[in-house]
């Protein structure tokens, strides 16, 4: 079995479990239980294997769950505090400089999961003194609220206190089971982690579109950010200091950037996330931290990005201004919002104009352009609506035009997204421009029809990936359009105006068709006038 098939059917067997025991709960509500309990899983995973490594030969070993059957076995860890108390402080202070974290040993998963075996009354206490811990005291960087959305004493669980405990027993031991045969490195149970995000978000409908990018399109813009800016040919950049997504919803944009580079052995410095929705800010949280990534490599932050509302975002200094070498986003399509004379002064949109009441795209675009290095690429996905609107969208896609800030525009089928049927584009965007022309990729076309949605193949991806690389013209597929065409279309960046994927006209010759049709009406009074004479000679009436 392949290692993504690993992945892949750790995801399903997870999927099944939700399905079995969520009942009347829905799938948004699980997904928080059912995440958080894998997290839960990583974490202390991890942490046991590295207090192992740490101990030696003192690491206690397993107590036989077949003497003490009715009784919850602790956790070997816990043998090891509870006989050596006095030092604690130090091995933690160990921990802290290898995995970045520590967690009690009552709060393991090992012992959540031995609670759940003998249904053990203690166990909705356990876990919510366990959330807090770990949100409050595992990691030295603060991740208050962590669990917020994860409402242990909700009814959906149980009436009772009892009902709940219940009910969390047999979820938990469930999850074990269901766990048990697979790899548990942060690979394959991150993996996992995005694979059951993305089962949810199928199920969500429009409320997936807040924070799940498809892992087709998110590979795409990864791939084309992580290239050289200047000169793409020469291929992936060894290094990135800082990667921005300002809509991140789960992270799953930002750890394909970091696969795209360290897969080439490249490295990040690190990555930059803001999210407005708090179950999702949460989601993006974990997921880093289920992905190996230290609480140093990563910064999360919950707020507006329209309003700008993280302060490292706002430094009015030049010399101090936060820059970043890529740049990925796929914010909400054509969200209302409301501009005011403030806004009207940021020094995001102070150049450009502000964007209309009705769609937000453009202030994303400029928010996210704004920060980005001189020889960065940035990489945004956007309704085709921002191609051609006129307005204010006009004189904002104008500028970014003479300006020469618009590199390339692919247009991607429709029905990709959980949450809309409506076909995007991609706009990549760069301060420092080699090329004077815009190139157009026109890929609406080329798509794996499936069941419920589109489906970009790997070869999909890797045509559009190779086709901005190397600035290729093709076909009904991309070109390369001079500024001087694009203002003689009022630049207008409809992309069917400068690649027609129909099929040529096919030429049609009057005088042969004239010709073909006499021939045949010749043919037919012919084998009329004989048919006839049959006719005549059994007396029945002519035609």
């Amino acid at each position: 079995m392949t290692q993504k098939d690993q992945h892949k059917k750790l995801g399903d067997t997870l999927w099944d479990i939700a399905n079995d025991l969520r009942g009347a709960m829905n799938a948004d509500d699980f997904r928080d239980y059912m995440l958080s309990f894998l997290f839960l899983r990583y974490l202390s995973f991890n942490y046991e294997q590295a207090a192992k490594k740490e101990l030696g030969t003192d690491y206690p070993p397993n107590e036989s769950k077949d003497l003490r059957p009715d009784f919850a076995v602790p956790p070997p860890l816990e043998t090891w505090y509870n006989n050596n108390q006095e030092d604690v402080a130090e091995f933690e202070e160990q921990m802290r400089k290898k995995v970045h974290y520590v967690i009690e040993p009552k709060f393991l998963w090992s012992n959540i999961t031995e609670l759940a075996r003998t249904q053990n009354d203690d166990l909705l206490q356990t876990l919510q003194k366990g959330f807090r811990y770990i949100e409050d005291e595992s990691f030295k960087s603060s991740f208050k609220g962590l669990f917020s959305e994860i409402n242990l004493n909700s009814e959906k669980l149980g009436k009772t206190p009892k009902d709940r405990n219940d009910a969390l027993c047999k979820i938990i031991k469930k999850i074990a089971e269901g766990i048990a045969d697979f790899s548990t490195d942060s690979d394959t149970l991150g993996d996992a982690y995005e694979y059951l995000i993305g089962k949810f978000a199928a199920g969500s409908g429009k409320k997936a579109g807040e924070f799940y990018t498809p892992q087709q399109i998110s590979s795409i813009l990864s791939e084309i950010v992580t290239l050289d800016s200047q000169d793409p040919t020469t291929g992936k950049k060894k290094k990135l200091d800082k990667v921005l997504d300002f809509a991140c919803g789960s992270g799953s944009l930002l750890l394909n950037v970091r696969h795209q580079i360290e897969k080439n052995g490249g490295h990040i410095g690190k990555i930059y996330g803001q999210e407005k929705n708090v179950t999702t800010y949460n989601l993006a949280r974990m997921n880093m931290l289920l992905h190996g990534m230290k609480d140093t490599e990563f910064e999360i932050f919950h707020g507006d990005t329209l309003l700008n509302q993280w302060d490292i975002l706002n430094e009015l200094n030049p010399s101090k201004k936060v820059e970043f070498d890529a740049i990925v986003a796929n914010p909400p399509f054509s969200l209302r919002w409301e501009p005011n004379d403030t806004l009207a002064e940021d020094f995001r949109f102070k150049s450009y104009g502000l964007a209309p009441k009705s769609a937000a795209d453009f202030s994303f675009l400029l928010h996210g352009f704004h920060f980005l290095k001189d020889g960065g690429t940035m990489a945004i996905i956007l309704p085709h609506g921002v191609l051609f609107r006129g307005g204010a969208e006009e004189r904002i896609r104008t500028k970014l035009l003479k300006d020469n800030h618009i590199d390339t525009v692919i247009a991607l089928p429709s029905n990709l997204f959980y949450s809309t049927g409506i076909p995007v584009s991609i706009l990549v965007l760069k301060k420092c421009k080699k090329q004077d022309d815009v190139l157009f990729i026109n890929a609406a076309a080329h798509f794996e029809k499936e069941k419920r949605q589109n489906n970009l193949s790997d070869q999909h991806i890797q045509t559009i990936v190779e086709t901005y690389q190397f600035r290729q013209e093709r076909e009904r597929y991309s070109r390369r359009v001079s500024m001087e065409e694009i203002e003689k279309n009022g630049f207008n960046l409809n992309i069917s105006r400068y690649v027609n994927t129909s099929d040529d006209e096919i030429q049609i010759d009057l005088k042969d068709v004239n010709l073909k049709l006499s021939s045949i009406n010749e043919s037919i009074k012919i084998n009329t006038e004989k048919h006839n004479e049959f006719l005549r000679e059994l007396g029945i009436k002519e035609i």
